[in-house]
């Protein structure tokens, strides 16, 4: 009988996959856009990042790398592996499902940081505030009421996600405790 639960299927994938230098590129690429797309959206946040115009943030997460730099427009664009970064953060956690189970219940994965505090402090506000409106982006392309509706059937499938991965075993293989509720008080 195998015991290998899913988390630590995907543990090992994640730890074992090393995809082609093209696909990296391309996927950072894409990433940068979309952030630009998100950050574009909220004013207040492009004129956090412009007071930090021209540093460099790195962020590694197990093999996967990306190095940023911020704008003179407070956005981001990729720079050259190895420049000197102003600011450095590690995700903590190598397994994807527990980056995965932190997210659902709505909490930051382990981050390491280190570096330029404000930096940091201006990266933990646009993590805080900045959320990306997708039925938004969508309503543009096939108006809003089915946009609405596909929000809506996103919202419901998201929220059935938590509530399992909240019932779901934690991938070190214990299994969530639940809240112990007191007992009624007797009345006399």
């Amino acid at each position: 009988m195998n015991t290998t639960s899913p988390f630590s299927f995907l543990q090992s994938l994640a730890t074992r996959f090393q995809p082609p230098s093209w696909v990296v590129d391309e996927g950072q690429q894409k990433l940068v856009l979309f952030l630009n797309h998100v950050l574009m959206q909220e004013k207040e946040a492009q004129n956090r990042l412009l007071r930090k115009k021209g540093s460099v943030v790195h962020v590694r997460w197990g093999v996967f790398a990306l190095d940023l730099v911020i704008t003179p427009a407070g956005l981001l664009d990729r720079v050259a592996p190895g420049a000197k970064p102003d600011l450095l953060l590690a995700v903590a956690a190598e397994s994807p499902a527990v980056i995965m189970q932190s997210v659902m219940a709505g909490k930051a994965p382990p981050v390491n940081i280190e570096g330029d505090v404000q930096l940091a402090a201006e990266l933990g506000w646009l993590a805080d505030n900045l959320r990306w409106d997708g039925e938004e982006d969508l309503s543009r392309l096939i108006g809003d009421a089915p946009a609405h509706t596909l929000a809506g059937a996103a919202r419901q499938a998201l929220a059935g996600l938590r509530q399992f991965l909240a019932q779901a075993p934690s991938p070190s293989g214990a299994v969530p405790v639940p809240p112990v509720s007191e007992p009624p008080k007797a009345t006399s």
